[in-house]
């Protein structure tokens, strides 16, 4: 196997089966939809005009491109619709690398090239590097032996193909070239936040339209609050409506005040009754009070409730992690009578009722609570989850740690 980069390729000299010169190369072809990285044509410039050359016709790479063929046989190029033109289509562009998390520039395209029958030449990775900005720069000004002496002295960054994730702003050439968000939606939401912080508007409204709702949602709420709205607002409303109802309602609540009222409404009537019941709810508060920082996701059962029924509904509670620490204890009348904390009901009986695990007291707060005396009872009891109640002591909501932080975030 030998290495090639993008920027040698292009402009090489094509030689066909005779060996006379045939033109040179102007681009190479990637098609997706048949293999993710393997070139399946070079685009030439010759004296009849613009040819496409298959990957199967290439006999090798020496001193210029070898072709099986003679260059009568070089087909037209019809359409490039369905290709993506390496030296177009990344030379210059940002891409995210997914395993570094993190948004990069293109600076040269390293090839593979397989010297069997027929010759294969695959992408093996971009090089983000000093070495692939140089090479590009000084290609053509230095001569080709004090340009290779001079490259070897510097760093290469190359991030392998498989961890490169394209951004493409056009929804329907995204889906011609097979771009998805598989590779990112297995980042954690905050690196993924990171991400999309760092991207242009068109760029971050084209990276949500490849991500799964659930994720997006994840990604939205570690996004920071001033980009929120913006990118909520580059949505189409039932897209919106669709990432809003995966948010935790106490998040989405918060969001949807930040936008205009009228654009807030149409988002809302697009979500399913109970989400959006539950979101109007929480937008009744003010958002500097607990009331305005707690969620309606949580689990709360009877204090007869038997330990295997709480185990039973944790397997299929769908709110967020941080609500999961603690199962709430509440009479007949929702009124908050103690609580549970998970580890205690892991090593649990299964038969126990709940009330035999309940700590003796628990702390709770008022929903017109400041978010300064939320803080402090966090911090003063280390809390993970903290119980808002009302005047008669009815639960209404969980304010969790994940809260806080963002509230104390906030505030530096």
């Amino acid at each position: 196997m030998a290495n090639y980069p993008l920027s040698d390729l292009i402009g090489a000299a094509v030689y066909d089966s005779t060996g006379a010169q045939a033109g040179r190369v102007r681009e190479l072809a990637i098609v997706p939809q048949q293999d993710v990285s393997k070139i399946a044509a070079l685009v030439l410039k010759t004296r009849a005009g613009v040819r496409l050359m298959a990957s199967a016709q290439i006999a090798g790479i020496n001193g210029g491109i070898k072709a099986t063929v003679a260059a009568t046989e070089f087909a037209e190029l019809g359409s490039s619709e369905g290709m993506l033109m390496l030296s177009r289509d990344l030379l210059d562009q940002q891409i995210i690398d997914t395993n570094g998390r993190k948004v990069v520039r293109v600076n040269d395209v390293e090839l593979i090239g397989e010297a069997s029958d027929p010759f294969v030449l695959k992408v093996g990775g971009v090089d983000i590097g000093a070495r692939g900005a140089a090479r590009r720069l000084l290609k053509g000004l230095v001569p080709r032996a004090a340009l290779n002496a001079f490259l070897r002295k510097l760093s290469s960054k190359l991030i392998p193909w498989e961890f490169v994730d394209l951004i493409e702003t056009d929804p329907a050439r995204r889906v011609r070239l097979k771009i998805s968000g598989d590779k990112l939606e297995k980042l954690h939401p905050a690196d993924l936040a990171d991400i999309i912080e760092e991207l242009a508007p068109a760029e971050r409204e084209a990276l949500f339209q490849t991500l799964d709702e659930e994720v997006a949602a994840e990604a939205l709420e570690e996004v920071d609050p001033k980009l929120q709205a913006s990118i909520l607002s580059s949505l189409d409303t039932e897209h919106a409506a669709d990432i809003v109802e995966e948010m935790d309602p106490d998040a989405a609540a918060d969001l949807l005040s930040e936008l205009p009222a009228e654009h807030s409404e149409q988002i809302l009537s697009e979500m399913q009754p109970e989400e959006r019941q539950e979101v109007e709810e929480l937008m009744e508060f003010e958002e500097d009070t607990a009331a305005g920082r707690m969620t309606t996701d949580y689990m709360a059962l009877l204090p007869t409730a038997r330990v295997a029924y709480a185990i039973e509904m944790l397997r299929h509670f769908d709110g967020p992690l941080e609500s999961m620490s603690t199962i709430y204890l509440v009479d007949k009348d929702e009124k908050l009578v103690g609580s549970v904390p998970l580890a205690r009901l892991v090593l649990a009986n299964s038969a126990a009722p709940l009330s035999d695990l309940s700590e003796g007291s628990h702390i709770s707060c008022h929903p017109d609570a400041d978010e300064r005396e939320v803080a402090e009872l966090f911090d003063k009891y280390n809390l993970l989850t903290l119980p808002v109640v009302d005047d008669s002591g009815v639960l209404t909501g969980v304010i969790t740690a994940d809260d806080v932080i963002s509230l104390l975030r906030s505030k530096l």
